[in-house]
């Protein structure tokens, strides 16, 4: 082959490469179909204008009511349980106005969160506090661009006050993170919706084949979407058999990368590293969110010295790989 084609040859190789390169798992960031090519970072969410309905609503075991514009404030969190956790610093409760929304308001006073965002309870805090200037330091992004909570969490940080930070690390850290979401292994799964990132069952739906993807739902979609109920936790369908290949892959690395178990504690509960510092517990927690980050990480969007130890870890993992693991993960009692 003369040079110049052997060159070209070479050349359009790589570009092949570039575009086929892995689109994001639509499901793990709370779509139904990838990124179309260029699709370009949307902006920060916003929140929506305030309901005018004066109904007042209700849920078992609390003595409080409050109306869909009450529980939707952003800087003015909605405690249906305030026994259920100690006093919320200020920047949990009500967060930083004009810009940064109360903590509790997405991620629920008890740190649980949803699917479409994290669950924060009991995270070391030097490790929270590291996350959290991440973003505002341009080191955790989103490899699907049409996330917005992500550049809305880069702007709550580079808002947040070193103090603030330190302030919801510790509160958080200081529960403990107890079992969330009960796993299932399906073939169907019911018809869903997506509602701000988040799967909802279609009420009186259809079901449909799940395929290769995780869908978390509520277990009690209108507590969960209406309401915001802190009690309400949620389904999370896996394909069949993802749990036992995830299982060899967490514990041996199925030749392919190393065990999770060496950095994240033997339960999965996690552990500290020497020269690194504590890691995070994975057990029990979203199977959406941890696929998430192990392909964010992957393609490079998040940084950290940390995540220094993932990088490897993760390299030649599909998201089928990831899939399997997060099934195996999730389904670990915390």
């Amino acid at each position: 082959m003369p040079r110049p084609t052997r060159l070209l040859a070479l050349l359009l190789l790589v570009l092949n490469g570039a575009i086929a390169a892995e689109s994001p798992p639509p499901w793990a960031y709370g779509f139904k179909v990838p990124p179309p090519p260029g699709t370009l970072q949307v902006p920060p969410g916003k929140a929506g204008a305030p309901s005018t309905d004066p109904t007042k609503h209700s849920l078992a075991g609390s003595d409080r009511q409050f109306t869909r514009a009450e529980i939707t404030d952003i800087f003015n969190h909605a405690d249906w349980y305030p026994g259920d956790h100690p006093a919320m610093p200020d920047i949990v409760a009500h967060g930083h106005a004009p810009i940064v929304w109360s903590c509790a308001r997405c991620h629920y006073a008890n740190g649980k969160g949803r699917p479409e965002n994290a669950g924060i309870a009991g995270l070391p805090v030097d490790y929270f506090i590291e996350q959290m200037l991440a973003f505002r330091n341009g080191e955790r992004l989103s490899s699907d661009p049409r996330k917005s909570n992500t550049p809305m969490m880069v702007e709550f940080a580079k808002a947040m006050t070193d103090a603030e930070i330190r302030a919801a690390a510790e509160y958080f850290g200081a529960m403990k993170w107890t079992p969330w979401i009960r796993v299932v292994e399906a073939e169907r799964v019911p018809a869903t919706t997506i509602s701000a990132g988040m799967y909802l069952q279609v009420p009186h739906g259809d079901d449909e084949p799940l395929g290769n993807r995780i869908i978390e739902v509520p277990e009690n979609p209108d507590a969960v979407e209406i309401q915001r109920d802190p009690h309400a936790g949620f389904i999370a369908y896996v394909p069949v058999g993802s749990i036992k290949r995830g299982e060899e892959l967490v514990t041996t690395g199925g030749g392919k990368t190393v065990s999770c178990l060496t950095c994240h504690g033997a339960d999965l509960k996690g552990m500290t590293v020497p020269e690194v510092g504590a890691l995070p517990g994975l057990a029990g927690r979203s199977p959406s969110y941890l696929v998430r980050q192990m392909f964010d990480i992957k393609t490079g969007q998040r940084h950290g010295k940390r995540l220094e130890l993932m990088k490897p870890v993760v390299a030649n993992l599909s998201p089928d790989d990831m899939l399997a693991i997060a099934a195996y993960v999730a389904s670990r009692t915390p």
